[in-house]
């Protein structure tokens, strides 16, 4: 279970003042010292992440936040970071102390409703002082799960549980799925997986791991297979497989090579779906056809790495673009949580498929997208819509495809 990768995680988010109990929190909920606790204000500088299992909801990670009130310019810097958690946040938790609520309170809890996340708030201390009923009553009214605790003696750490399970989102316990919905029980799917520079060694990368892993939960199977084997082994089947999923990178190879009367899609265009909103990064997509010679364009992708001779982020898709719109375009990029406030300086976002990332925080990028007036596409999308086989590879997806066929009548 500790081996479950973030993006498969509850992400719950510990916010408050200074030394209101955050870290004393979390330490008794995971009955591990995970955060320093002490009386000096401001000891936890950095968020801090803590995987574990919370039956019965599964793998949680939760994330102890620095105080939401630290001032000077360290302060300003640990409110910043603070304050990015809220992008990847599932289940807000604000922690106040010994029933005191005030400005800073409110307005944590009025950014969880804003994004509609559920929130729970914790009263600690509660053995020195009760909150005031009214308070208590009107939070109740809002669907906000009040909690009181003395969390150094672990006193309500059980009611806490309870709440988190009640605040857990339906969506989390019901998984959607990232391909298993898409063709019968007991169909075949094949997946085309191109062992080229960005391949890891002795391995394949996480989103074909968890698509294969998906297919089984499914009961459908599967055969995974080259780019340079695929018309060999579609040759050796008795009948045609109901999916083909390949790798963006090798659309046109992997198009030429499946008939036309099989459905094909990629493992990014998957992750559009399962990770983010995929009818709004179509929406985001078609606007390349706006796009014209020096345009800025946003590239952000989910998680650090040094680029290769041939990335795709950096390398492929500006190439395609380029001769796509037959001129030159700036490009910036943008790594891990790293992402603009107000993208309103670039013509389009184009993201990764963000497979390391809970779905909470591509949809806050989104958010931040549609709130600047940007379009945000992602790779594979962006790939296809380049290359000329975008209305190909959305067939499998009925509501996607109408958006594309209204523009295009």
């Amino acid at each position: 279970m500790q081996k479950t990768p973030k993006g498969f995680r509850l992400h719950i988010g510990l916010f408050g003042r200074r030394n209101v109990g955050k870290s004393s929190v979390l330490n008794a909920m995971t009955r591990q010292s995970v955060s320093i606790v002490s009386h000096v204000a401001g000891t936890t500088t950095d968020p801090v992440e803590k995987p574990m299992e919370l039956l019965p909801i599964g793998p949680v990670l939760f994330i102890d936040t620095a105080g939401i009130d630290d001032t000077g310019a360290l302060g300003e810097l640990r409110v910043a970071k603070t304050r990015l958690i809220f992008d990847r946040t599932d289940v807000g938790v604000i922690v106040v102390d010994a029933g005191q609520w005030g400005e800073f309170e409110q307005k944590i809890l009025h950014e969880l409703e804003k994004r509609k996340i559920p929130a729970i708030v914790i009263f600690n201390k509660s053995d020195i002082a009760e909150p005031d009923q009214a308070l208590v009553k009107r939070l109740t009214d809002e669907k906000v799960l009040p909690v009181h605790t003395v969390a150094t003696e672990g006193k309500g750490i059980l009611d806490l549980r309870e709440a988190l399970i009640k605040a857990t989102p339906d969506e989390f316990i019901n998984t959607p799925s990232i391909v298993g919905d898409l063709v019968p029980k007991g169909e075949l799917i094949v997946l085309v997986v191109p062992i080229d520079l960005e391949a890891p060694k002795g391995r394949i990368i996480l989103p074909q791991v968890q698509t294969i892993r998906d297919i089984l939960d499914a009961e459908q199977y599967c055969i995974v297979v080259k780019d340079n084997r695929l018309s060999e082994a579609l040759d050796r089947l008795n009948r045609p497989p109901s999916l083909v999923v390949t790798d963006s990178q090798a659309f046109d190879k992997v198009a030429a090579a499946t008939p036309e009367d099989v459905p094909l899609t990629s493992f990014s265009i998957l992750f559009a779906r399962f990770k983010g909103d995929l009818d709004e990064f179509v929406r985001g997509t078609l606007a390349i056809e706006d796009l014209k010679p020096g345009d800025h364009i946003l590239v952000a992708e989910s998680c650090s790495h040094h680029p290769i001779e041939d990335d795709i982020g950096r390398v492929k898709i500006p190439k395609w673009l380029k001769q796509y719109v037959g001129g030159d375009l700036r490009f910036s990029h943008v790594q891990g949580h790293d992402f603009p406030d107000d993208p309103s300086d670039y013509r389009m976002v184009i993201h990764c498929g963000g497979c390391m990332w809970n779905r909470r925080e591509m949809l806050s990028r989104i958010m931040r997208c549609q709130n600047a007036g940007v379009p945000i596409s992602n790779y594979g999308l962006t790939i296809a819509y380049s290359l000329g086989s975008f209305e190909r590879i959305l067939k499998p997806f009925p509501s996607a495809l109408e958006i594309y066929r209204r523009k295009h009548k």
